[in-house]
């Protein structure tokens, strides 16, 4: 409830406990004024005795409404008692003398406070009657006439009294349902304001388990940075050394110590590029096509095996993690095949396919049980668990499919994220 509200609801408590002492005072006066000082004493008794019953009703009341909960506010049978009780003096001090009727006026102020609702309208028209006979000239009501002017006012004081009397319902009604939602609405702003507090507790302990997994995700792709570049460079290496060591031709010993020099400065160029951003030389200045291109015709003259590479769709620059994450796969495939697959032919097909990339190795190799790759994989390297973890990290997915002697297929499909993008 707001503090106008809050206003409102005192004033209305005060209208409705010292409205119907002014009332009586405010009848009291012109009745005094227009009293007859010869009337019989047991008038004069009467009315004083009925003003001090009224007096007396209003300070029992007022000190009941302090005891109840909600102050007097809902229809009780002590509030109907009030009621009908007050109703009786004003009517009697009314048939004294009509100026009372101010005082049966107080009927009108609190009918739905203290009558039950079933009984609002009798109440209301109890006191229509009432003014409505002074409202005639007083009481009793004598001759045809007067008795035509009363019920003419009767029924426009009931009329009246009905409409402020609806009138008045609908805006308690309406005053209910307002408080109601203003309730509903703290309510609703407490479970939220306590919902923030939770989210806020969990994105927190999300950021911790974030970086911890950040963290984790960092260590493993830097493990497999350092086991497509440093570690197949060295495993080139040292095959180009045993072949130097195991061949007696000193032109051919020198072809493989220069290839041997190469894969090493190329090594280290990976090397000195991971320190910076863990992207791919070969990417540096050509776009993955080009560097598809070169690391295939590269790989084909180093191991002596046929090895094809196809672009199909209109190529357009990758963003770097797609692209490189493409070329690590590449280079990762081309490695098992010559460690494994002892293929005579290779193919690499790079495919643009409007939302997404497809990149597709076949060889003629030996193949393999798919089955069986957990523990190939544990065999040594990252091998296809890294190539397929690889694409999960940038939204994509890795398929294999291999048989025993009838070579192996690899396709990789993974979102076409654009450079600028």
């Amino acid at each position: 409830m707001t503090a106008r509200d809050r206003q409102i609801e005192r004033r209305w408590d005060q209208l409705h406990t010292w409205g119907p002492y002014g009332l009586l005072v405010i009848g009291l006066g012109p009745a005094l004024a227009t009293a007859d000082p010869h009337a019989p004493p047991a008038k004069w008794y009467t009315g004083w005795a009925l003003i001090a019953t009224a007096v007396a009703l209003q300070l029992w009341w007022h000190g009941h409404r302090r005891r109840l909960p909600d102050r007097g506010r809902t229809p009780s049978r002590a509030g109907t008692a009030y009621y009908g009780v007050r109703w009786a003096v004003a009517f009697a001090l009314t048939w004294l003398n009509p100026f009372f009727a101010f005082y049966a006026a107080s009927g009108y102020m609190d009918a739905d406070e203290t009558v039950p609702s079933r009984w609002q309208k009798l109440g209301l028209f109890a006191s229509a009657v009432t003014v409505a006979g002074a409202q005639a000239g007083g009481m009793p009501i004598r001759g045809a006439v007067q008795w035509l002017v009363f019920a003419a006012l009767l029924a426009a004081n009931s009329a009246l009294q009905m409409v402020v009397a609806h009138l008045t319902t609908q805006e308690t009604l309406r005053s209910r349902e307002r408080t109601a939602t203003i309730a509903e609405l703290e309510r609703t702003n407490a479970a939220l304001q306590q919902a923030l507090d939770e989210n806020a507790a969990l994105h927190a302990q999300l950021l911790v388990q974030a970086r911890e997994a950040g963290v984790a995700d960092e260590r493993r792709r830097l493990a497999a940075e350092i086991h497509d570049t440093l570690a197949q460079g060295l495993t080139g290496i040292i095959a180009q050394l045993q072949v130097v060591a195991n061949t007696p031709d000193p032109d051919q010993a020198r072809e493989h110590v220069d290839r041997a020099v190469n894969l090493a400065r190329h090594s280290l160029g990976e090397a000195r590029r991971s320190v910076h951003n863990l992207a791919p030389v070969a990417l540096e200045h050509d776009g993955l096509p080009e560097a598809l291109q070169k690391t295939v015709d590269e790989w084909g003259r180093r191991t002596g095996t046929r090895a094809d590479f196809t672009v199909t769709g209109t190529a357009e620059q990758l963003h770097e993690e797609v692209a490189a994450t493409l070329l690590r796969i590449v280079q990762e495939a081309l490695s098992n095949a010559a460690r494994h697959a002892r293929a005579s032919r290779v193919g690499v097909t790079l495919s643009y396919l409007g939302d997404e990339v497809i990149l597709d190795i076949r060889d003629d190799g030996t193949g393999f049980d798919p089955l069986a790759l957990p523990e190939r994989t544990r065999a040594g390297g990252f091998g296809l668990d890294g190539m397929r973890a690889r694409a999960e990290r940038i939204a994509g997915s890795l398929t294999v499919e291999s048989e025993q002697g009838h070579g192996t297929a690899l396709s990789a499909r993974v979102p076409l994220v654009r450079h600028d993008q």
